[in-house]
């Protein structure tokens, strides 16, 4: 399952390794058809990658912060710095095939 994150626990969660962050809110149409996505790259690359999600709703200085004006905004991080930026509905391959590429 992918890990809800908030501003006291996101650097922990990517400092280290290949994260895969979603930034997402519950009345977002596009998000909902992002989130199934994003939970079975979390079961499938579990010990492999981080999966986490942040309700930019509830943590809009984690928004801010990355430059996210519209959403589902995914980004990829290795160890703790943004590599790639993907705004809109991402398909689950192109998804993995970022996050192998980090791996």
């Amino acid at each position: 399952m992918a890990v809800a994150l908030t501003k006291e626990t996101f650097n922990e969660s990517v400092q280290n390794g290949v994260a895969l962050v979603d930034f997402w809110a519950p009345w977002c149409g596009p998000c909902k058809m992002q989130l199934p996505i994003v939970e079975e790259l979390s079961t499938e690359l579990e010990g492999k990658a981080t999966i986490a999600k942040i309700n930019v709703d509830e943590q809009p200085e984690l928004a801010s912060q990355f430059g996210v004006m519209s959403i589902p905004t995914l980004i990829l991080f290795k160890d703790g710095q943004p590599v790639d930026k993907m705004v809109g509905v991402q398909s689950k391959d192109a998804l993995k095939n970022k996050i192998q590429g980090q791996l």
